[in-house]
């Protein structure tokens, strides 16, 4: 299909670069106070997609509770209210701003050692940055978060009461299981989390600059970074769906007696029920990544405009 070229006057590789252009040098601490603020906002509207992918995955391929998202939404309705689909919602609505914190925080600073005089990354520099951003949220929030939301859903998928809420869990986790407990299915989510912004960060460029026809005005603009997002969150799914299926299971309640480790629990997945499994749930975080990321890459900017109105 045939994509218009940036205009005359902006040349390629400023086109390249103009989708992250609100990512600039500041103080540390507003990068870190806007990360925490767009994360939390995100999973607020977004977690009820979060939870049916994660029982999509959680769920026996071979005697599967639910055919669908769909389905799987009315049960947890009909079962449990409509505060059922946002069991361990607490735990990841604050992780999350401590993930977006830590995303933001790092790639804002790795990618400062990439830029010139006049603030432009190469595409490389911008895929390193957001590879190492990766790393840093899926150790410092993600793993243990994702662990203490997996096992607290999958506590009430297979109704053993095991855990009242997230806090309970985190409190039972550190207890029977020291601190290590919280960091079970690490090395895939590390994995996962990597790739996810090696991933995202240069897609989200080169799809707002098709959308926005390289427009220089509109690197600011909420809807423009949205739907670009949006778009680069859907095409990072499907080169990390595996991890995300093996995390899942490496971090349900039962893993620790079914799994060796990692490349076990990979290896007897692919065994037990085909190459399938590995894209199980693909649908629902494929919507919830849209919308995930869409919602990251609009909120980040307009929550920075506010924060400039009272913090210069």
């Amino acid at each position: 299909a045939f994509l218009p070229h940036p205009p005359p006057s902006i040349d390629h590789r400023s086109a390249a670069l103009v989708a992250m252009a609100f990512v600039k040098k500041e103080h540390p601490a507003k990068s870190v106070v806007k990360g925490f603020m767009t994360g939390g906002s995100m999973v607020v509207m977004s977690y009820p997609l979060e939870y049916c992918k994660t029982q999509m995955q959680l769920q026996s391929k071979s005697n599967p509770e639910y055919a669908n998202m769909v389905e799987c939404f009315k049960k947890t309705v009909k079962n449990h209210g409509f505060g059922g689909l946002y069991k361990g919602a607490s735990v990841r609505i604050f992780g999350a701003g401590f993930q977006q914190m830590f995303r933001w925080g790092a790639y804002t600073n790795i990618s400062n050692l990439f830029r010139d005089d006049k603030g432009k990354i190469s595409v490389i520099g911008n895929t390193i940055s957001g590879l190492g951003a990766g790393v840093v949220e899926a150790v410092c929030a993600v793993t243990p978060v994702e662990t203490i939301k997996t096992r607290v859903n999958d506590d009430m998928r297979r109704g053993t009461g095991n855990y009242k809420g997230s806090g309970d869990a985190i409190v039972k986790i550190l207890k029977s299981e020291g601190p290590l407990g919280l960091y079970r299915g690490a090395l895939p989510t590390i994995l996962k989390q990597a790739c996810n912004q090696a991933v995202r960060m240069p897609l989200q460029l080169q799809f707002f600059t098709m959308i926005s026809f390289g427009d220089e005005s509109k690197k600011k603009n909420p809807i423009y970074n949205g739907i670009a997002g949006a778009m680069a969150g859907v095409g990072s799914v499907f080169l990390t769906q595996p991890q995300d299926c093996v995390k899942s299971r490496m971090q349900g309640e039962k893993a620790k007696e079914l799994y060796k480790g990692t490349l076990d629990c990979a290896m007897k997945m692919f065994r037990n029920e085909g190459i399938t499994v590995f894209f199980a749930g693909s649908l629902p975080r494929s919507i919830q990544m849209a919308a995930n990321v869409g919602l990251t890459f609009a909120l980040y900017p307009v929550i920075g405009q506010i924060l400039d109105k009272v913090w210069s």
